[in-house]
């Protein structure tokens, strides 16, 4: 139902009063809420680029700390590698000290000349077949120079093995140069003697000699030297 008029003119005093609170701010009050609202933005900002600037100081620390580890990495590598100033291969380099190395080859013997170059190389001695009885001399290579005469000295390449199962006891090569010896005056075995003599220079001779003839058939005349029949093959190299 209606107001009465004095209830109506409560409700206008009132509204007036309402109206009044909210017009009656100044403006000063206006501003200095505008201001601070301002100033808090501007806190914000700058905590915001503070912390900013310290991330990107950090990440910065980082790539540095990175960029000086590589660096000390790649300069400890290249410590550790050996030098190879003149550039050759490092596989063409030479042995350690403590390396083990081949022993040097025996040199070539002197052959005499227009000798077959045949001499030149140690030969292969296999074993004799059958019993052998006498001294038997067999060319292998026949030279050009002169006869072995008696008494003169001749050098050699010789070797030596066991007529029965060819195993090597002797031999000139593995020592690495010839034997000289005087020849036919009993300075060798009676085979050797009577086996060369006569034997032209830059030959090579196979010769059988039984037991007789070397240095016996028994132990205890062989004195520890290689007993029963024996199978040589002799280079004569010179004879003066």
């Amino acid at each position: 139902m209606p107001a009465t008029p004095s209830q109506q003119g409560v409700d206008d005093v009132s509204e007036r009063t309402q109206e009044n609170r909210s017009e009656g701010q100044s403006p000063a009050t206006k501003a200095g809420r505008r201001l601070a609202a301002q100033l808090a933005a501007q806190k914000a900002a700058e905590a915001k680029r503070r912390r900013q600037a310290w991330a990107g100081g950090i990440a910065g620390i980082a790539v540095m700390a990175l960029l000086i580890g590589g660096f000390v990495w790649i300069d400890s590598n290249r410590d550790d590698k050996p030098s190879n100033a003149s550039g050759a291969n490092p596989s063409a380099s030479a042995a350690a000290p403590d390396a083990p190395t081949a022993p040097p080859a025996a040199p070539a013997p002197q052959l005499p000349a227009g000798a077959d170059p045949a001499l030149g190389s140690k030969p292969t001695v296999k074993a004799g077949t059958g019993e052998l009885k006498k001294l038997t001399v067999t060319p292998m290579i026949k030279g050009t120079g002169p006869a072995v005469k008696k008494g003169q000295n001749i050098t050699t390449n010789y070797v030596g093995v066991f007529y029965k199962d060819g195993k090597e006891f002797d031999s000139s090569w593995n020592a690495g140069q010839p034997a000289t010896f005087p020849i036919g005056v009993g300075q060798v075995i009676p085979g050797w003697d009577q086996g060369l003599v006569g034997v032209t220079v830059g030959s090579r001779v196979q010769l059988d000699i039984p037991g007789e003839l070397a240095y016996g058939n028994d132990e205890a005349q062989a004195g520890g030297r290689p007993t029963g029949p024996l199978r040589f093959v002799v280079d004569v190299l010179a004879a003066q």
